[in-house]
């Protein structure tokens, strides 16, 4: 039987195989757990996150879905400073 921490390794390890982040377009992967949200833009070919925001750095009060796209733009002005125009979403 695996745990839910194996279960999500190996989805993550096959969505990987798929899917590279390159200097022109990097990866845009969205981690979600019960309590926070972390997005990161992260360039494979040199191993650099470019960009990252996350929900712990918001000090509001309010519901889930509210706090999600206060993440989503801050990522998208960290990623805009970065230089970063388009990205494949992990």
């Amino acid at each position: 039987m695996t745990t839910k921490l194996e279960r999500r390794l190996k989805i993550k390890a096959g969505v990987r195989g798929k899917i590279s982040g390159t200097t022109e377009r990097p990866r845009l992967t969205v981690f979600r757990s019960n309590k926070q949200i972390y997005a990161q833009v992260i360039d494979d070919i040199t191993g650099k996150t470019l960009a990252a925001a996350s929900s712990l750095k918001l000090d509001v009060k309010a519901p889930k879905k509210e706090i999600a796209a206060k993440v989503g733009e801050l990522i998208a002005k960290g990623a805009r400073e970065a230089g970063v125009q388009t990205v494949v979403f992990d």
